[in-house]
């Protein structure tokens, strides 16, 4: 409800500040002693030339913000527990095409869809939580739009998976109460440029299906630090990701924003020297150095990844405990577990920001802001939001394929415990058993 207030009042704004405008103009007029009725009269005579203009620009962003808010509304939300299945054979190849297929950027067909109905594209949320050491894997997405088709490629990907809706929001069982709990939050996402890929899966071999028992599981160091929660602290992974597509007027901007393909290319263009409109590269000759392995790997994979379904993604985890529990150890382990997505030279996943100061005697004196950073935060993982603190900390393009190695159902050689798996195996009974009668 705030939200819609906010939007209205944005509205409002715009024609109160042009009527403050045009006070301001007369009160200054007369303080300089010029006639001020002669200018004024100018100006309203001009009025339907200028003003649908000023209103228009004042108001763009507030109104576009009200009438996505109402199509978000309408789709809903829904919170998936997702059960694992005993065994898991699947590389994180699977998790890929359930992400490619829910992948839906809602564009507009005509203006009158982007601008009064306003479609967009809505935010995906893939989580892991941990409640007092007891792991859970679950998915918050729109219910009208995603809910069916998410259920039905997880179901076909991961056979034996058990899907639930969460009644209740798990996130319910923490209100802000600063006297009973401590938080703390964190945004990550890449620290390098978004067109440098992370460490994938296909980096690691896994789309080679190795044995069981060769795997490596990229998500085992996360699982594990999360299994040594204590049962007074909670702790919550949040990875938002909304389709990534391209801007224009019929999508309710006014300025055109193409998808991030070109930047790739462009990017590739300035590793190999060449020139991006002729393709061409600098003279050989037999003293030019040539790409190193490593570089024509980073090419590669920025190529791949430049022909799959991407998302711009934001990273959020909180840690929360009882208060005067708060266990400052665990924040730099659980910090490091999202290193095992970086490669030297070309990205990886880092932190950007936090619900703290490096110098708070300075930034925040009194703690006031902290507390005010951290209701913030719990408010926006709570309604699946994010907001960037700047540009830093803008969220960032990543394509189903680093996606999926961050998150997907973990394979047989995960014992974590904890992890939140399915007793037993279950199955249909058969079709031909006799009826007796």
């Amino acid at each position: 409800m705030s939200d819609v207030i906010k939007a209205l009042f944005g509205m409002a704004a715009g024609p109160i500040f042009l009527v403050v405008g045009v006070l301001l103009i007369r009160f200054t007029l007369q303080t300089m002693g010029i006639d001020a009725a002669p200018v004024i009269a100018i100006i309203v005579a001009l009025t339907p030339l200028w003003l649908p203009f000023v209103l228009f620009f004042l108001a763009h962003e507030y109104w576009i913000r009200f009438v996505r808010l109402n199509f978000a509304v309408r789709n809903g939300r829904v919170t998936l527990r997702i059960k694992l299945p005993q065994e898991v054979f699947k590389s994180p190849e699977a998790m890929e095409r359930v992400m490619s297929q829910i992948h839906n950027p809602n564009s507009s067909d005509n203006p009158w869809q982007g601008w009064v109905d306003g479609k967009h594209p809505l935010m995906f949320s893939f989580e892991l939580v941990s409640l007092g050491g007891d792991i859970r894997f679950y998915v918050n997405v729109p219910e009208k739009k995603t809910r069916n088709a998410i259920e039905a490629q997880l179901y076909a990907q991961y056979p034996g998976v058990e899907i639930t809706e969460e009644k209740i929001d798990y996130t319910a069982e923490i209100p802000w109460d600063p006297e009973q709990h401590e938080y703390m939050s964190f945004h990550l996402c890449k620290k390098e440029d978004q067109e440098f890929p992370i460490r994938t899966y296909i980096d690691m071999g896994l789309d080679k299906l190795p044995k069981e028992e060769e795997k490596v599981e990229p998500m085992a160091p996360m699982l594990e630090q999360l299994s040594m929660v204590q049962p007074h602290e909670r702790v919550w992974v949040q990875i938002l990701a909304k389709p990534h597509a391209k801007k224009g007027f019929k999508n309710g901007e006014l300025k055109e924003t193409k998808t991030w393909e070109a930047r790739v290319v462009s990017k590739i263009d300035d590793l190999l020297g060449r020139n991006s409109s002729t393709k061409l590269g600098p003279g050989e000759f037999e003293e030019q150095p040539r790409l190193t392995v490593g570089e024509r790997d980073t090419i590669a994979a920025m190529e791949r990844n430049a022909g799959k379904y991407a998302y711009e993604t934001a990273i959020r985890w909180m840690y929360i405990s009882e208060s005067g529990k708060f266990n400052g150890d665990f924040i730099g382990p659980m910090m490091r577990s999202f290193s095992e997505y970086d490669i030297i030279g070309r990205n990886g996943v880092g932190p950007r920001w936090r619900t703290d100061f490096d110098y708070n005697i300075f930034s925040d004196p009194k703690g006031t802001k902290k507390v005010k950073m951290k209701k913030k935060e719990l408010e926006a993982y709570k309604l699946r939001q994010y907001i960037p603190d700047g540009d830093a900390d803008k969220p960032k393009v990543m394509t189903v394929e680093e996606l999926a190695t961050m998150w997907h159902l973990p394979g047989s050689t995960v014992v974590t415990p904890g992890v939140d798996r399915i007793t037993s195996t279950r199955s249909e009974a058969p079709v031909n058993l006799p009826t007796g009668r």
